[in-house]
């Protein structure tokens, strides 16, 4: 399993996570997405099989990067070392 580091593009912050298979990029899909509902803020993403493209920005704010987002990323890239 991998993880890029996030990186500023575009007003988003982005990361690429790859996994063993596509149940795994999955299982991991959902653990965000229950931290995204706690956050109130969810990610844009894109999976085919075991890759996940997860990108973030704020929409109420014009889609720029915001404490939200910074604050996502962590959660993500904690959540995936875990």
């Amino acid at each position: 399993s991998k993880h890029s580091e996030w990186h500023f593009d575009e007003d988003a912050l982005h990361a690429h996570f790859m996994f063993d298979n596509f149940k795994e990029a999955f299982a991991f899909m959902t653990k965000v997405a229950f931290e995204a509902e706690v956050a109130g803020h969810h990610p844009e993403w894109s999976n085919v099989y075991n890759k996940l493209h997860i990108s973030l920005s704020t929409h109420d704010a014009g889609d720029k990067v915001t404490e939200k987002d910074t604050n996502l990323a962590k959660t993500i890239s904690a959540l995936y070392k875990s």
